[in-house]
């Protein structure tokens, strides 16, 4: 039997259709078109499911279940509660597929707890039953799988680690609390970060490597660091501390095997990655135990969410 993974994104809908070793088979996706009703994404999402189903070559009768990954607060009942960048208010979203596809095994779960699924199945985590996904991107998204299972909490809203404070009463974070993880470790705080230190620093490469490009991105400090650049050596070495520091209070609460960093900033590989293991064993608790977490890079990429989808319906 065959599973679909649907990823909700603010951008494009994706569907997958999944083999039972958790390869993509066949996949469609169409523009989202946020912000609209959610009759009318629900209608292209069953568009786009039905089309994967075809060019896998089956039909719906062979598929076992449905998951969906979606930005947001989704609870025990399938309710999409609240998710802002679609305009999602208490959209029931488990009866709207299983009305539009006719499949009742249906799941409905946050976008981020998905990808951490996918990677701890199916990717960097080899079936890991204690596994923690974190993603620097446009924010801090993250992931915890306890014993196999999503950490969800009371109210469905749990593991949402990079809203944990690293620095009270410091910089002020989206969600309106200040010093959180997310206001220093994301992409966006690397380009605030690397931004100021160029205003301090006005004969730094990073002006030139920033015009080069067109604008200042997560990049600009690493490349200026490979130049010996020291302001930009300065930007990385904060920055990683910063990273770390939220690593290893992970660590320290959950000892989970692994830790999978994904999003953009890995792409620069072991030189973030092997400081970031460097701090977290020299600061973890945990010191004179034999079995340490694994700090590693995420390999699923873009397919960690559909595949984590099309997973629900094996871990619910």
């Amino acid at each position: 039997m065959y599973t679909i993974g649907i990823d909700l994104g603010g951008t494009n809908i994706v569907s997958s259709v999944v083999d039972d070793k958790y390869n993509i088979v066949a996949s469609s996706k169409t523009p989202t078109n946020a912000i609209r009703s959610a009759e009318e994404i629900f209608d292209d999402i069953a568009k786009v499911t039905k089309e994967a189903v075809e060019k896998a070559g089956i039909e719906m009768s062979d598929i076992d279940s449905i998951g969906l990954g979606t930005p947001g607060t989704v609870n025990g009942d399938g309710i999409i509660e609240f998710a802002n960048n679609l305009g999602f208010n208490n959209v029931p979203a488990k009866d709207m597929l299983v009305e539009r596809l006719g499949v009742e095994k249906v799941f409905i779960e946050n976008d981020a707890n998905c990808a951490a699924l996918g990677e701890a199945y199916a990717g960097v985590g080899n079936g890991a039953k204690d596994f923690v996904a974190v993603t620097l991107g446009t924010g801090v998204g993250s992931g915890v799988i306890v014993d196999g299972k999503i950490v969800n909490g009371v109210n469905f809203a749990g593991g949402e680690c990079g809203h944990m404070v690293i620095m009270v009463d410091g910089e002020e974070c989206t969600c309106g609390r200040k010093g959180c993880w997310e206001a220093y470790a994301s992409a966006t705080a690397l380009i605030r970060q690397t931004k100021k230190a160029m205003e301090e620093n006005p004969d730094s490469v990073m002006h030139q490597l920033a015009k080069e490009e067109g604008k200042v991105s997560g990049r600009t400090a690493f490349d200026a660091m490979r130049k010996g650049d020291i302001a930009g050596v300065k930007v990385v070495d904060k920055y990683i501390k910063y990273v770390s520091c939220g690593l290893i209070n992970l660590v320290n609460a959950l000892q989970p095997e692994i830790i999978c960093i994904g999003g953009g900033i890995c792409n620069e590989g072991e030189t973030l990655m092997k400081p970031l293991r460097r701090y977290v064993q020299a600061e973890r608790y945990s010191i004179h135990s034999k079995i340490q977490t694994r700090i590693v890079k995420a390999e699923l990429g873009n397919d960690a969410g559909v595949i984590g989808a099309a997973i629900l319906g094996k871990v619910k």
